[in-house]
């Protein structure tokens, strides 16, 4: 069973259409790049898929056992949430809001949740110190140890490799991949970055505003030329 299906859904803002009819499904395990130029409603398809917005027509569904708070997300970094006064460990933490219900404090599950995550991503030796005075790549280990605080399950990353060095960027994908193949986490990722993210893909969505191609990744670049591919990023 699907862990998210969409169907024929439309996305409309004050009458304008961001979103056209679109029809997808992402299963356990996979490992979906969603692509498009801007202003072509990756975001925006992102977005539903957390709840955040509601479609004007169609249907999304969640299944086994997928509920949408307990979706992991790594939005896009903005200045002030890189400036963000808080401990790394605090940062991981604040991902078990959504278990929490009506407790009013974390509890000692939720701290052993947030070490383990900030221990497979190779951050929990720095915890304590400031998330502000981190590098892009250890703020991003740490945004990506919150969004696993929240699931088991999928992960939904908002170009999260932008502003990162070439370096910080491949170890970035590194870890993506040890979470999909090893640990089971399926991941759909919105990036410009198609070499990198593609490397370890299953599926592409390509998105103009309609569903343009849905599909392999070596369906893909079957179907598109390189240039295509280069103008699409």
């Amino acid at each position: 069973m699907a862990l998210i299906a969409m169907k024929d859904v439309t996305i409309a803002f004050e009458g304008v259409v961001a979103v056209d009819r679109v029809s997808f499904a992402v299963d356990p395990g996979d490992y979906l790049v969603i692509v498009g130029e801007n202003g072509s409603g990756k975001s925006t398809l992102m977005r539903a898929m957390l709840g955040l917005v509601k479609p004007r027509s169609g249907r999304i569904a969640y299944g086994d056992g997928l509920v949408k708070n307990r979706i992991g997300y790594l939005p896009q970094q903005t200045a002030a949430q890189r400036d963000f006064p808080a401990s790394v460990e605090e940062v991981a933490l604040s991902g078990c809001v959504n278990r929490m219900g009506f407790r009013p404090f974390y509890n000692r599950a939720d701290r052993e949740k947030a070490r383990r995550n900030l221990e497979l991503l190779d951050a929990w030796k720095y915890r304590k110190r400031s998330y502000r005075t981190l590098s892009g790549g250890q703020q991003q280990r740490a945004l990506l140890a919150r969004a696993l605080c929240a699931t088991d399950a999928l992960l939904l990353l908002d170009e999260p490799v932008t502003g990162l060095d070439p370096t910080a960027a491949a170890e970035f994908y590194d870890v993506i991949r040890n979470l999909n193949r090893r640990h089971g986490v399926a991941v759909v990722m919105v990036s410009h970055d198609l070499g990198g993210a593609m490397r370890d893909a299953n599926k592409v969505l390509v998105m103009d505003r309609g569903l343009d191609f849905f599909g392999s990744v070596d369906d893909y670049r079957a179907r598109f030329s390189e240039g295509t591919v280069t103008r699409r990023g």
